[in-house]
């Protein structure tokens, strides 16, 4: 009998010259760069350094794009977006120690968020390795344990031959559910040193599956099926599953309604009869999936953002679909199924009953509207027609089928519960860890995976300057990126959390540049807006090809708290 695991690939005659032929000058950074092309990469992003340039000078004889940014962190963000944008893992190549901490942040909101980078960083001569302290420069007493608490995996390098099946198994690990950052480690020495290894010539490239356990959802289908109030929180699972259309039907079969959290914008359509929308951060919509008797959560592990800052107590049982193992059951008892969200659902579409709606009152669609009616009317009694008004600005300059990256800013707090994304994989922000800087490097990210639409950012002048350097980037790979600066004079959420809190605010304001003329001065077109003339300005920015600045000076307001009983 011959098993499946028995079976090996027969190399073919022209693979068998080309391993006992090697080509001469090939370095250990190349068996890194034919890991990824054999894996199916095309393009990376990093920033080159002492220790890392056996993996640069590389570059040189390999088909990959590289995008070079400024900063660390920047080409982190800018990574992480194109792992969201392309479903594929984002090779993000560092140099040790400083250069590899610096991405730091950027990995811990790859790891929120799920999204899918294969950072591979040098180390010091593998001579220096074993803990002690050798006056290397950039040398740390244990690099990889930096990272180890940030990313999903970490897999260090001492020899050349462990490269291509490090990086494989690193690949592999990026992109298995819950997608996640992943980290390479491989010292100077090994990356410069001439190879005789045969050039790698392709990768097993598929990820683990992670199907739901069948006795799980066999339960949860018929708790579903007879629920007299479902209701289901889709999150940013069901987005990167590709799970949207699935999470359509089942809705639709058990008339459900559906609240999408900021992380799983554009999951469900946002003016379908059952969608409400993405106000999850409002009581009425709490106290509406409070009420459910059975309460479908899938993609999500209803953290503080998702769960009205912990402020929601369900009522009903909860049924929890989670692919990250310790998010399930984390905050809330539930019939918790570990799965992919696209594999789980279509477990539930199999097996649910279609149910009978309006049985013992209103429809699934008018309750819906009943609580999308309260909630217009709460925000329309605090008088926040110029945030509306900015908002749906944005929104009708935007092609519905671009993607926007939003900072941690005023305006982005404001799309996580009002902006319709118009599709799954559209919005993006950085809500995940919710570091600052994330808007303008991560749609340069975006750009690159797709140069065929254009690409928004949105950021406010404090976070603006954490990548102001990424001008030179956008300018330099002629990137079709508009980035709108929301300028307030300072960090605008901040001064409202401390007003509130204190009276008064403390280190909020900041001098800044005048954003048009820097702009300008890296060769980037720029203009200054006014909140009647954004929508036109910002369409034609949009319009046209390469990178753009849009500038408002506009100070906006937060709607008031809404986890609270008003």
């Amino acid at each position: 009998m011959t098993h499946d695991h028995d079976l090996v690939l027969r190399p073919t005659e022209a693979q068998i010259a080309a391993a006992l032929n090697p080509p001469a000058g090939r370095n250990g950074g190349d068996l890194v760069v034919e890991t990824l092309a054999g894996l199916g990469a095309t393009t990376v992003f990093g920033l080159p350094g002492q220790h890392a340039l056996g993996m640069f000078d590389a570059l040189r004889r390999s088909d990959l794009r590289y995008i070079g940014l400024r900063v660390e962190n920047n080409a982190g963000f800018a990574a992480d977006a194109y792992g969201r944008i392309t479903g594929e893992a984002a090779p993000l190549l560092l140099s040790t120690g400083p250069g590899a901490l610096t991405s730091l942040a950027a990995l811990q909101e790859a790891a929120a968020a799920s999204a899918p980078v294969l950072a591979i960083s040098s180390q010091i001569p593998t001579a220096g390795l074993g803990g002690g302290r050798h006056g290397y420069l950039h040398e740390l007493p244990d690099q990889a344990a930096s990272f180890r608490g940030v990313v999903k995996s970490v897999h260090t390098v001492r020899t050349q031959s462990q490269i291509p099946s490090a990086v494989e198994a690193a690949w592999k690990s990026a992109l298995t559910a819950p997608h996640g950052p992943v980290w390479v480690e491989i010292p100077q020495d090994v990356l410069l040193a001439q190879t005789s290894i045969p050039v790698v010539t392709g990768g097993d490239a598929f990820p683990e599956e992670l199907p739901p356990r069948p006795e799980l959802t066999a339960v949860a289908a018929d708790l579903l099926s007879r629920a007299a109030r479902p209701a289901i929180i889709a999150g940013g699972g069901v987005v990167r599953a590709d799970a949207s259309r699935k999470l359509r039907q089942l809705a639709e079969t058990l008339q459900a309604p559906v609240v999408t959290t900021p992380g799983g914008k554009g999951a469900f359509p946002w003016t379908h009869p059952l969608s409400l929308q993405s106000w999850i951060e409002d009581r009425h919509t709490t106290d509406f999936l409070e009420d459910a008797d059975v309460l479908l959560v899938v993609g999500s592990g209803l953290g503080e953002l998702s769960s009205n800052y912990h402020t929601f107590k369900p009522r009903g049982r909860v049924i929890q679909i989670e692919a990250d193992l310790g998010k399930l059951e984390s905050n809330h008892p539930a019939l918790g199924i570990h799965a992919d969200a696209r594999l789980a659902l279509q477990a539930l579409l199999e097996t649910v009953t279609e149910r009978e709606d309006g049985r013992a009152g209103p429809s699934a669609p008018e309750r819906v509207r009943e609580v999308l009616a309260k909630v217009a009317d709460r925000i329309a009694a605090q008088e926040l027609t110029l945030e509306q008004g900015v908002l749906a600005s944005v929104r009708r300059a935007l092609p519905a089928d671009s993607p926007s990256f939003w900072d941690m800013t005023i305006l982005a707090y404001w799309a996580w519960s009002a902006f319709d994304a118009k599709g799954p994989n559209h919005m993006h922000s950085a809500q995940g860890a919710g570091g600052l800087g994330y808007g303008f490097p991560a749609a340069l990210g975006a750009a690159a995976a797709d140069p065929t639409r254009p690409v928004l950012a949105v950021s406010g002048d404090g976070g603006a300057l954490y990548s102001i350097a990424e001008l030179a980037t956008a300018r330099q790979y002629d990137l079709n990126v508009t980035w709108l600066i929301v300028d307030d004079g300072g960090y605008g959420i901040l001064r409202e959390y401390m007003t509130d809190a204190f009276g008064q605010a403390t280190a909020t304001e900041l001098t800044r540049p005048d954003y048009v003329a820097l702009a300008e001065s890296f060769g980037v077109p720029g203009v200054r807006t006014t909140p009647e003339t954004l929508e036109a300005d910002l369409a034609k920015a949009l319009s046209e090809p390469g990178p753009s600045v849009v500038v408002l000076p506009a100070v906006l307001r937060m709607f008031a708290p809404t986890h609270l009983t008003t």
